[in-house]
């Protein structure tokens, strides 16, 4: 096409900065030329415009010349660079990430090491191609920002048109647009959306007013899809995200979502998410399968027992009764425990399916149930173990105004877990309405979804059964579950000796 440099150049000269210099005699004003004085297409405007029929999308527009290519592409880093506010965050690297997670983190499982090591592989191969999507997900302080600090600063250092923001401070860059003298509305925002390399930390804590997810949206659409190189942190789960947004992050042959489940490193004394599982404690610890008894040496010995039971008065009034009771342990009696132990064995093993224990306090349930998550985290695996009171009590917990978790997400987690064991089910009425609900909520959804599950209950299988109608009926299938009960008295830890005291002289 033939450019008609001689017509813009009048029109070009009035927006072209001027520089003054003095002389003993005159005052001159000498235009500072944008472009190269030798550049054959502009002639040192360092503008043009094209000669094209009426309709082209080209047709009356004025467009930078390819001389000023290289000022035109530093001054678009450095405002993105400006935009970024990467200077405080210029110390967080690659190489100062611990890929194995805080020092002082008590509660971090093998499983979540493998797991943040594996996130800050992918970080690395995404740095060193800019090529697809990242989308990093995770709790507070688990090493999302960092992680993705560490790709802008690997780019930028290499010359790359980086941008990181957060999404909040993006949006609020868009409205002052509006304002700002210096720039429009349009160029910033397509500044923003044609970054080689654009980085949205903290998705999900904006405002979502109509306008700044339809901002978001469009933004996120056109470097989809132009397959621009984009990374996006966020603690939301994916469920959360807007309905359009999500249909493109859940591409899998673009994007890499990576699910960090580390611990936070800012509070390395505290659980891991979902953080109560009671597994940490010593205590559930050292329930192994290798430390629990069978209990042969009872047999015949005579064990005394105390049964509760619910009773009503004369006023109906209904309370609970004790009753102690002298049994005889039997060979049947521990056949029930070898089998029990068996199952359980066979189940840390190969997950599958619920195993259900029932059997009075003290019995060895816990113990078993222990001894199936300790054996899976020890092979690299997940499992929490936690008492149904009080896994009710942290999901209520998310409604207090100070949770920084939404209920969702804390629900989403518990019934998604890999393996679950919910340790001391009692009967139907010891928990509220709302309880109970979501109890049967979770158990619902996880024997649907197949999730491998533990349940320990000192309920008889009829008071399970009247109380758990509709899970006790799912329960009978052998395909699907295993339903043991336990018929032992309660352990009963003996003393050792002082060790001194066995040579002390009588």
């Amino acid at each position: 096409m033939k450019e008609k440099i001689n017509k813009t150049l009048s029109k070009m000269q009035n927006d072209t900065p001027r520089t003054n210099f003095q002389n003993s005699s005159s005052e001159s004003n000498i235009v500072k030329p944008l472009g190269d004085p030798n550049c054959p297409h502009c002639g040192g405007i360092g503008y043009v415009r094209y000669d094209v029929p009426l309709g082209h999308e080209k047709f009356g527009k004025i467009e930078s010349c390819v001389c000023r290519a290289k000022d035109m592409a530093d001054g678009a880093r450095s405002r993105l660079f400006a935009l970024s506010n990467l200077d405080r965050l210029s110390h967080l690297r690659f190489e100062n990430f611990k890929a194995s997670g805080n020092d002082k983190a008590k509660f971090m499982t093998p499983q979540e090491k493998e797991n943040l090591h594996k996130a800050f592989e992918a970080c690395e191969e995404f740095s060193r191609l800019l090529a697809g999507w990242v989308l990093l997900e995770g709790g507070y302080g688990c090493g999302k920002t960092h992680l993705a600090a560490a790709i802008a600063n690997d780019a930028v250092s290499r010359g790359v048109p980086t941008l990181f923001i957060t999404v909040p401070d993006l949006l609020d860059s868009l409205r002052f647009a509006y304002a700002d003298p210096e720039t429009t509305f349009e160029q910033r925002f397509d500044e923003i959306r044609s970054a080689d390399l654009l980085i949205l930390d903290d998705f999900g804590t904006q405002n979502a007013t109509a306008w700044a997810q339809e901002k978001l949206f469009q933004i996120i659409n056109y470097r989809y899809i132009n397959k621009l190189a984009t990374v996006i942190t966020t603690n939301l789960m994916l469920d959360e995200i807007e309905g359009r947004i999500r249909s493109r992050l859940q591409d899998d042959e673009f994007v890499k979502y990576v699910k960090i489940s580390a611990p936070d490193y800012r509070r390395p004394e505290e659980t891991s998410n979902p953080g109560i599982s009671m597994l940490s404690l010593p205590e559930m610890k050292a329930m192994t399968f290798e430390k629990f008894q069978m209990r042969e040496d009872e047999i015949g010995k005579e064990a005394i027992t105390t049964t509760i039971t619910e009773k009503q008065d004369k006023f109906g009034n209904k309370y609970k009764d004790k009753e102690i009771t002298r049994v005889k342990v039997t060979k049947e009696d521990v056949k029930t425990l070898h089998e029990a132990f068996g199952a359980a064995a066979h189940f840390a093993e190969e997950p599958h399916g619920w195993l259900v224990l029932l059997g009075q306090s003290f019995c060895g349930k816990t113990h078993l149930a222990s001894a199936i998550g300790n054996y899976r985290i020890g092979l690299g695996g997940q499992a929490l173990l936690v008492e149904v009171s009080a896994l009710l009590d942290y999901l209520r917990q998310t409604f207090r105004p100070s949770s920084e978790v939404p209920f969702d997400r804390r629900f989403h987690e518990i019934r998604t877990t890999p393996l679950l064991i919910l340790d001391d089910l009692k009967e139907s009425g010891a928990s509220s309405v709302w309880a109970e609900d979501k109890l049967y909520s979770v158990l619902n959804y996880r024997y649907n979804a197949h999730l491998p599950t533990v349940i320990t209950s000192t309920m008889r299988a009829d008071a399970f059964a009247l109380s758990y109608s509709n899970l006790w009926n799912k329960l009978l299938d052998p395909t699907m579950s295993q339903i043991l009960v336990i018929d032992m008295p309660p352990y009963r830890r003996v003393m050792k000796a002082n060790r001194p005291n066995q040579h002390k002289k009588k």
